[in-house]
C-alpha cells in the first residue's frame, strides 16, 4: 500500500483503535501485577514486601494515569478523526519502557549479591508483555526501536545495581552474572525484533483488509451510479410505440450491462409522417450509453428540421464527429413511413444487415448499410435512402448485432440463419410478439452463456 493509502483517515483511525486496545490491555497487565504484589505482601507483610509493594503502588500509579490520559486523548481523536502528536507518543513510550527498568533498579533485595540483584528481579519479565503489546501499534520500526530501548533501559537498571560488564580477560563461567545480563538484554532486542516482523504482518493484514472495503466501497458506489445511469437512459427509450394507421410497430432494448451503448426511438415529423431510429453505439456500458444519449438528442433535433432523411443524417454525422474520440463511431438506420402508406425511407449508416422480409415470395432480403457509421469521418459519405413498397404481411426487422453474435456454449454463433427461421415461423404473429419469440430462440440457443452484447430490435410490420 503506498504511502498516501496508509495515511488515509480510514487507516489512521484503525491505528488509533489498535492502540486503544493495547492500552486496555496493558492497565489490565497492571492491575494484575498490582493483585500479585499485594498478595504476596500480604502473605507475608515483611518491612522488605511492604517497601516493594509501596514501590510499585508509586511507579503503577503514576503509570497508570498516564495510560488514563493516553487513553482520554485517544478517545477524542477517534471521535473526531484528528491525529496526536509524534511528541506526546514518544513520552508515552519512554516513560512505560522506563516502568520495569525504575522497578528493577528500586525492588532489588539487599541480601541479593548485586551482581545477581538485576537477574532475580520479576519486574524483567513486564519487559516482553510491554514489547509484545507494541505489535497492536502496527509499526515494525517502533516495535524494533522498543526492544533496544528496553535492551538499554535494563543495562542501565544493572549497573545501577551495582552489576559490571565482563572485563577484558576476566574469566568466568558461562552462568556468570556479567554474561547473563549481556543475555537477557540481547533477549530483549530478539523480542523486539520478534514483535516487529509479527507487527508488520497485522499491519500488511489491516491494509489488506481496509484495501477490500474501500474497493467494495466504490463498487457499491459504482454499481448505484450505475443504476442511476440505467434508469435516466431507460427513461430515455420511447414507453410505446405510435399507432400509425397500416403499420405494426415494436421495439425492444435490453443491454448487456447496467448501461448499454444500443438505443431505439420514434418521433412524428411535421409533415404528419413517422420516423424510427435504432443505433449501437461500439462498445457497451456507461461511456457508450452516453453517447447514445447524445446521439439520440441530435437526432431528434435534426430529423424535425431537416426536410430530407439524408440530409438529416448528414447534420447528425457532422454532431457526433465533432463530439466521438478516434476509435469511437456509431452505426445508425432510420426508417420515414406514414400512415396508410406502404412505402418506407430507408438509411443506413453503418448498420447491417437490415432484413426484409417479404410475405408473397416468403423470402428474406438482407440489405447492406448505405453509407459510413457516425463519426468515422466529418462528411458523411452514403448513398440515397432506399425506397421500400411493403405489401400486407412484409415486415422490417431492425436489429443489432448482440442477436446473431450471441454463442453458445461450442462458441457457435445464433446466426443470420437461425434469425431468419425464427421470424419466419413467427410471421403471423404481432411486432411485439415478434421480437419476444425472437429473443426466447436466442436464450434457448445460448442455453446459459452470458450475454455480451445489448439487444435492440425494431419490427415494422405492414398490415
Amino acid at each position: 500500500m503506498s504511502q498516501l493509502q496508509t495515511q488515509s483517515p480510514a487507516f489512521q483511525q484503525a491505528l488509533r483503535q489498535s492502540e486503544r486496545l493495547r492500552i486496555y490491555l496493558l492497565l489490565a497487565l497492571l492491575v494484575f501485577i498490582l493483585v500479585l504484589r499485594s498478595a504476596r505482601t500480604l502473605l507475608a507483610p515483611t518491612p522488605d514486601n511492604i517497601a516493594t509493594l509501596s514501590m510499585f503502588l508509586t511507579l503503577i500509579g503514576i503509570l497508570g494515569a498516564i495510560e488514563l490520559i493516553t487513553l482520554r486523548a485517544l478517545g477524542r481523536a477517534i471521535r473526531d478523526s484528528k491525529p496526536i502528536s509524534k511528541t506526546f507518543w514518544f513520552l508515552n513510550i519512554l516513560f512505560e519502557i522506563a516502568l520495569p527498568a525504575v522497578s528493577i533498579a528500586s525492588a532489588a533485595s539487599a541480601v541479593i549479591v548485586p551482581g545477581y540483584r538485576p537477574l532475580a528481579n520479576p519486574s524483567f519479565l513486564i519487559y516482553f508483555m510491554l514489547l509484545m503489546l507494541t505489535i497492536l501499534r502496527l509499526d515494525p520500526t517502533l516495535s524494533a526501536l522498543c526492544g533496544f530501548l528496553a535492551s538499554g533501559s535494563y543495562l542501565a537498571a544493572a549497573y545501577h545495581l551495582g552489576w559490571r560488564p565482563l572485563q577484558s580477560g576476566l574469566e568466568g563461567s558461562i552462568y556468570s552474572p556479567q554474561k547473563n545480563v549481556i543475555t537477557y538484554a540481547i533477549s530483549l532486542i530478539v523480542v523486539g525484533a520478534t514483535a516487529a516482523v509479527v507487527a508488520r504482518e497485522f499491519r500488511s493484514q489491516v491494509e489488506a483488509a481496509l484495501r477490500e472495503a474501500e474497493t467494495r466501497r466504490q463498487m457499491e458506489h459504482l454499481r448505484h451510479d450505475l443504476d442511476v445511469a440505467r434508469s435516466i437512459q431507460q427513461s430515455l427509450l420511447p414507453h410505446s410505440m405510435p399507432r400509425v394507421p397500416g403499420w405494426d410497430i415494436a421495439a425492444w432494448n435490453q443491454p448487456a450491462d447496467q448501461t448499454g451503448g444500443d438505443y431505439y426511438d420514434w418521433q412524428p415529423l411535421p409533415n404528419g409522417k413517422f420516423v424510427t431510429a435504432l443505433a449501437d453505439v461500439t462498445g457497451h456500458g456507461i461511456g457508450p450509453a452516453l453517447l447514445a444519449s447524445v446521439c439520440r438528442a441530435y437526432a431528434r433535433t435534426n430529423f424535425r428540421n431537416q426536410e430530407s432523411l439524408l440530409k438529416s443524417m448528414e447534420e447528425i454525422n457532422s454532431a457526433v464527429a465533432a463530439d466521438v474520440r478516434e476509435g469511437r463511431f456509431i452505426t445508425f438506420v432510420a426508417a420515414i413511413f406514414g400512415p396508410e402508406s406502404p412505402c418506407v425511407q430507408l438509411l443506413s449508416a453503418g448498420h447491417a444487415p437490415l432484413f426484409l422480409y417479404t410475405r408473397s415470395s416468403d423470402r428474406f432480403h438482407l440489405m447492406e448499410a448505405h453509407g459510413l457509421p457516425l463519426g468515422i469521418s466529418d462528411a458523411f459519405l452514403s448513398d440515397p435512402p432506399l425506397s421500400l413498397e411493403m405489401a400486407s404481411g412484409d415486415l422490417l426487422l431492425l436489429a443489432t448485432d448482440g442477436f446473431f453474435e450471441w454463442e453458445n456454449s461450442r462458441e457457435e454463433q445464433f446466426g443470420h440463419e437461425r434469425l431468419e427461421q425464427t421470424i419466419r415461423a413467427a410471421r403471423e404473429k404481432s411486432a411485439a410478439e415478434i421480437i419476444s419469440t425472437l429473443h426466447q430462440e436466442v436464450l434457448r440457443f445460448a442455453n446459459g452463456t452470458r450475454q455480451m452484447d445489448d439487444l435492440t430490435a425494431i419490427v415494422l410490420k405492414r398490415v
